[in-house]
C-alpha cells in the first residue's frame, strides 16, 4: 500500500489503460445527464461547431475517472480516502464516438493537513488525450491519502 509519505511530487503516470468512446454511450450518457441535441442527434450535431455528434464534457470526465480507478488497480494501491474536488476542469476539443482516450497524471503538490493529521491533501493534473495525441482533456484534482504514521511530525 502506497501512503501519502510514499508519494512523489513530479511523478508522471502513464496510465495503459484506454478507454474506447461509443456512439451508443455518448447517446445514453446525453439523454440521461447532458440532453443537449449536439450529444443526441447527428443531423443537430452538424449544424453545430461539433460537425457532428460529440460526446458530453461530463461524459468525458466520467470515463477519464473510470481509466483512472482501473489504472490504479494495475499499480501497487494507493491509501486513498476520496477527493475534496476539482480546482479546475478544461475541455480542449471534442471527444467524439470512435475515439480512444488515454490518461497521464502528474503529483503536482501534496501537503500535510492541519485538521487532520490521519490525512494529507495531494494536487494532480491530469491530460487526456485521443488516440491521435491530441489533448482534448485537463484536469486539477485534489485527493485525499491516509498518512501511515499520523504520529510523526515528517511531511
Amino acid at each position: 500500500m502506497r501512503y501519502y509519505e510514499d508519494l512523489v511530487i513530479g511523478t508522471l503516470t502513464k496510465s495503459e489503460l484506454t478507454y474506447e468512446v461509443t456512439r451508443e454511450e455518448v447517446i445514453d450518457f446525453a439523454g440521461k445527464y447532458d440532453p443537449q441535441p449536439f450529444h443526441l442527434d447527428d443531423d443537430a450535431a452538424a449544424k453545430t461547431h461539433f460537425g457532428r455528434l460529440s460526446a458530453s464534457g461530463w461524459h468525458t470526465a466520467a470515463m477519464v475517472m473510470r481509466m483512472m480507478v482501473e489504472g490504479w488497480s494495475t499499480q501497487e494501491p494507493t491509501a486513498s480516502l476520496g477527493s475534496p474536488g476539482v480546482d479546475e476542469l478544461r475541455w480542449r476539443k471534442p471527444v467524439y464516438p470512435g475515439d480512444t482516450l488515454r490518461v497521464e497524471s502528474k503529483l503536482i503538490g501534496k501537503r500535510r493537513m492541519k485538521s487532520r493529521p490521519d490525512m494529507g491533501l495531494t494536487k494532480t493534473e491530469q491530460t487526456v488525450y485521443n488516440q491521435d495525441n491530441e489533448i482534448v482533456m485537463t484536469m486539477v484534482s485534489n485527493g485525499l491519502v491516509q498518512v501511515r504514521d499520523p504520529e510523526s511530525s515528517a511531511e
